[in-house]
């Protein structure tokens, strides 16, 4: 498959903030075949990128001891052409700033942001790293998607800080959802989870990873420590379950039913 056709504002990297990166990589390992190498300490602070069959596919860093009790959590970033645009536009539209735009040597700029629901969101400007390599292959990210407190707000901060042409997919009280592009060409969506999260549970972005075989998947996966957080069922998009890995971090896995939404 080519690589990814990552335009700006797409989602473009998915990392993992981990108490524990040996165990995270043994689980991850064993559960999607990546490899993996770690970055120089000094210039890179030990970050390790993994890859699937060669392509680099995300990345794993230990938490800090300053985090205290944050839990351990999977990230998606955004792509920008300007980061310090970004940065300002996503303050002036009810964002958070939580790090300001940080060069990473000869790879390109992060940053990470609140956005106006609450969700954490990093932001990537391309230098040497141009994003994962490989997507919605087994072992890879499928999908990325906003549970949303505030739906209305977070729809309108994604549009105007990160230029997001959306569609609607659904708008019935039951479910509404909109999404980055349309269709197929859809590469991201927010859903309002204002009617289900739970009070102390905020506003976050989901990854999905590509499986061959969901239920497999599941399996394998307990067995290696992870705790299923929701049961594998079809829906109209793939068969999905929510796992948590084996220090917490929650994850969902999709396999392609071959349907059409």
């Amino acid at each position: 498959m080519p690589t990814p056709d990552i335009t700006p504002g797409a989602p473009c990297w998915i990392d993992l903030m981990t108490s524990d990166t040996e165990t995270a990589k043994a689980f991850y390992t064993a559960l999607f075949g990546w490899t993996y190498e770690t970055g120089d300490q000094e210039k890179y602070g030990g970050y390790i990128t993994a890859s699937k069959d060669g392509r680099m596919v995300a990345g794993i860093m230990e938490k800090q001891a300053d985090m205290g009790a944050m839990p351990d959590v999977w990230s998606t970033y955004l792509r920008t052409d300007d980061i310090k645009a970004t940065t300002e536009a996503a303050a002036a539209n009810g964002g958070q700033v939580y790090l300001e735009p940080m060069e990473v040597p000869e790879q390109g700029s992060m940053a990470m942001y609140g956005d106006s629901s609450g969700a954490s969101i990093g932001a990537w400007q391309f230098g040497g790293m141009k994003g994962y390599e490989i997507a919605a292959e087994a072992g890879a990210p499928a999908w990325h998607e906003l549970l949303s407190k505030d739906y209305e707000s977070a729809v309108a901060f994604y549009q105007k800080v990160f230029g997001w042409d959306t569609d609607v997919m659904s708008d019935t009280p039951e479910f509404r959802y909109t999404t980055l592009g349309s269709g197929d060409d859809a590469k991201a969506g927010i859903m309002d989870a204002s009617g289900f999260l739970p009070e102390q549970v905020p506003s976050m972005w989901s990854v999905y990873f590509a499986v061959d075989d969901t239920d497999a998947a599941v399996e394998q996966a307990v067995a290696l420590g992870a705790v299923v957080m929701q049961p594998a069922e079809d829906t109209p998009f793939g068969r999905l379950a929510t796992l948590s890995d084996p220090t917490g971090a929650v994850f969902k896995i999709i396999q392609d039913l071959g349907q059409t939404a």
